[in-house]
């Protein structure tokens, strides 16, 4: 089985997100917390976290870029219920219960495009608003494919 889990090539997630996820961390694509979102919500860290920000699992900070990695069956077990008390206690929903199966949901779509990468695979996602709501896009960059131009943010 595997997930994603934040790569940190430089400190620039720790200026352009709010908050930065950290290295190491489990992370999916988040989505969800931009379901509502209106293009006057698109200002300053935000729109960055918007634009293409992965969400760290342990922080629910963000980073701009995922790697494919291998997860025990327990370690994805456990995500999946400390995402579903992240629903309960920061999305305000209704209780445990109501709130793991969409946990579930959350981290499978993240499995499921993780399988079809080798690992080490480098992935990014692309956000923009769209009349129906949100649009999700995913890249990935093949493990000694990538050039510098392919992951670098400067010019």
């Amino acid at each position: 089985m595997k997930l994603a889990q934040v790569l940190r090539l430089d400190d620039s997630d720790e200026n352009v997100f709010e908050r930065a996820a950290q290295p190491g961390e489990w992370a999916i694509s988040g989505g969800f917390a931009f379901s509502n979102w209106e293009e006057g919500d698109l200002v300053g860290q935000q729109r960055q976290a918007f634009t293409n920000g992965w969400m760290g699992l342990e922080s629910f900070g963000r980073a701009t870029f995922v790697v494919v990695t291998p997860i025990s069956e327990e370690d994805y077990a456990a995500l999946i219920d400390g995402l579903a008390i992240h629903f309960v206690e920061a999305w305000g929903a209704p209780g445990f219960e109501a709130a793991r199966p969409v946990a579930e949901e959350e981290l499978g779509h993240m499995r499921e495009m993780c399988e079809d990468h080798d690992d080490n695979t480098l992935l990014i996602v692309e956000r923009e608003l769209v009349p129906a709501g949100l649009n999700e896009k995913f890249r990935a960059i093949v493990p000694g494919e990538a050039k510098i131009e392919d992951i670098a943010g400067h010019g």
